[in-house]
């Protein structure tokens, strides 16, 4: 009967360490979760978040105060899908949780492009471990005209997968052709005439901009920056 109850009194003494040590990895998880957790109080230019299983980037964020008593604050955000490149505005209210996705942002650089079954394929390598990856057209969702070689990039790795690229704010190009315009008022520049650069792009340029000039361009709204000094 002793042994009986010895045999007993292990058991459950194991039984509650293996209890205590799930409850211990439970809480660590809910942890983990929390501290993982984004609110609308944390909405700003850049941050991302997750929605729709889906990672996103905040672009622009406005907060509506309610006028009638006891309604809820309303949080008003643009977002940009940063795998598909997918605008979208949402409404919360004020105070809701968001997961924080797994996104990591890596310096890298455009190497080169090569066909491929009928599309582009895209060359770069990552600049801390040297690794090359590809990326194609439809990865890029638009932004491939921008890249020229050896541009210093980032990628956008989600869930520890290369997903796409984030384009620097501005980026030099070489015109190769100068449409002529009017002289008008040269000295302020604000006169422009199209220009295109060797890649193709169309960017309105003031009129003291000539062929072969290299350009600063706004990746963004694709407008002409200045001209890069030689």
């Amino acid at each position: 009967m002793r042994l009986c109850a010895d045999y007993v009194d292990k058991s459950t003494e194991l039984k509650l360490k293996l209890f205590n040590q799930v409850t211990q990895v439970v809480n660590l998880t809910v942890f983990l979760e929390e501290i993982n957790m984004l609110t609308t109080s944390d909405f700003k230019k850049g941050v991302r978040v997750e929605l729709d299983n889906a990672p996103w980037t905040i672009v622009s964020v406005t907060t509506q105060t309610p006028s009638a008593r006891g309604a809820a604050t309303l949080v008003k955000a643009r977002f940009k899908n940063i795998l598909t490149g997918q605008v979208s505005d949402r409404t919360f209210k004020s105070g809701e949780k968001f997961v924080a996705p797994d996104v990591e942002m890596r310096p890298a650089q455009f190497l080169y492009s090569t066909p491929d079954e009928g599309e582009n394929l895209y060359h770069f390598m990552d600049m801390a471990s040297y690794d090359q990856f590809e990326l194609r057209d439809s990865d890029l969702g638009g932004i491939a005209k921008w890249l020229v070689e050896n541009l210093e990039v980032k990628s956008v790795l989600y869930n520890g997968h290369v997903v796409g690229i984030e384009l620097p704010q501005f980026v030099e190009l070489e015109l190769n052709t100068v449409e002529p315009g009017s002289r008008g008022d040269t000295a302020s520049g604000s006169v422009t005439t199209a220009a295109y650069t060797t890649s193709g792009i169309r960017v309105l340029v003031p009129l003291f901009i000539k062929v072969g000039d290299k350009i600063r361009v706004d990746t963004g709204t694709g407008q002409f920056k200045d001209r890069v000094s030689s």
